[in-house]
């Protein structure tokens, strides 16, 4: 490989943004500062529909107080943009790189963003201009390809975790049954993160749905039935993208005119009619009053407060790493591998290629699911709560002794 040009740098941040997703925007501007190669760190307002206008603010420019402050807060701060750029999308981008003189391209998404950047490094070599295009990983639903875990999850995973603890005291206080609708198109990762909080045997949520295994309304009503007649209420966790026995989204089945995103895909979430109408099949066929459910939606993403202190760091490392990988290679994306569980947790970061992460995801394992579809094991558990970190103590007076 060259050695790394004397030229501009630029980051952007795409598709739904996260808790820490900032932390990794920082991670690149202060590693930037550091490499003489790179002389001025653009940040490109909305992602690539920021680019294509030409549209940049000198992030080098920003003191260390406000990157710290940026470094903390939710959401994206550059914004973000739902844009799929195609190959003639990523030539109008070029434009503005040579007239910029953008040779060092930094991506912070999930695996679509990871598209964006391959197609973008194919376009550049395309047309004779060398760009050293990296993708820094970011998605709460934790589902990228090859790396153990996203920057992103597990802070959205922490608020869940808590949602839920409350969302069980709530229920304890008032019996009868409430229904989560959490994020979770493909995956189940943040879904089964409602299961992070359990601490007595009788804690919610009692059942959890997750897309990797398809459930019948049938089933779904006598697992309801089955934990209501022995505690007299159930917690119930649902992902956004649960499917019926024949393998079709129970969200896309009961929208009559599906909404649709920028990608193509069913708006699964934000109606709340996912959970309007698992509410009404339980009230309505189990005969249970109260019965009350809750689209979760955007507040899972970008909820202030809620960072994990190891998510966030490793946002941060995540957005250096792809600096340094800068420095010696043409392209690529960050991963992490776990090198130790509990108190011995711990992840090295490195880099693969692109074409092994864009547009490709990953579901949960297997050995993360009960055998009844309806659950998470203890591996799950030992997965995902170095990733949270710890969660609050909670009592509930109602299971002493009567006197």
């Amino acid at each position: 490989m060259a050695n790394a040009p004397k030229a501009n740098a630029v980051v952007g941040q795409s598709g739904g943004p996260t808790a820490v997703i900032n932390a990794s925007l920082v991670g690149v501007v202060e590693e930037a500062k550091k490499h003489p190669e790179i002389q001025t760190i653009y940040g490109a307002i909305h992602a690539v529909a920021g680019m294509v206008k030409d549209e940049f603010i000198d992030l080098g420019k920003l003191s260390a107080q406000t990157l710290e402050t940026v470094a903390v807060s939710p959401s994206s701060a550059l914004g973000t943009s739902r844009d799929k750029p195609d190959a003639a999308y990523c030539r109008r981008i070029m434009e503005v790189f040579e007239k910029r003189n953008l040779r060092y391209f930094f991506y912070i998404g999930g695996n679509d963003s990871a598209n964006t950047a391959h197609i973008l490094n194919t376009v550049a070599d395309e047309v004779g201009f060398d760009i050293r295009a990296f993708h820094v990983p970011k998605t709460v639903d934790n589902d990228l390809l090859v790396t153990d875990h996203c920057p992103g999850y597990g802070s959205a995973a922490k608020f869940v975790a808590c949602a839920l603890m409350g969302d069980d005291l709530d229920n304890r206080a008032l019996p009868g049954v409430k229904i989560d609708v959490i994020m979770g198109r493909n995956a189940g990762f943040l879904t089964a993160a409602a299961a992070l909080g359990k601490k007595r045997d009788d804690d919610g949520p009692h059942l959890l749905y997750l897309p990797e295994r398809p459930v019948s309304i049938g089933k779904f009503l006598s697992d309801v039935e089955a934990v209501y007649t022995k505690l007299g209420r159930a917690v119930i966790a649902v992902s956004e993208g649960i499917c019926d026995a024949d393998g079709e989204t129970w969200a896309k089945k009961i929208v009559q005119t599906a909404e649709k995103d920028q990608h193509g895909n069913v708006q699964l979430s934000g109606t709340g009619a996912l959970a309007d109408f698992l509410a009404a099949q339980v009230k309505n066929n189990l005969k249970i009053k109260r019965v009350r459910a809750d689209t979760f939606g955007y507040l899972q993403r970008s909820f202030p407060g809620f960072q994990s202190p190891v998510d966030a760091d490793e946002a941060r490392r995540c957005g250096r790493e792809a600096v340094k990988y800068a420095m010696t290679q043409d392209n690529g994306s960050v991963a992490m591998k776990r090198t130790g569980g509990g108190k011995k947790y711990g992840v090295e970061l490195f880099r693969m290629e692109l074409k092994n992460v864009a547009e490709k995801t990953k579901s949960m394992p297997a050995e993360f699911i009960n055998a009844d579809g309806n659950g998470v094991t203890e591996a799950f558990v030992e997965y995902a709560m170095p990733l949270v970190g710890q969660l609050p103590q909670t009592e509930y007076l109602g299971r002493y002794p009567r006197v």
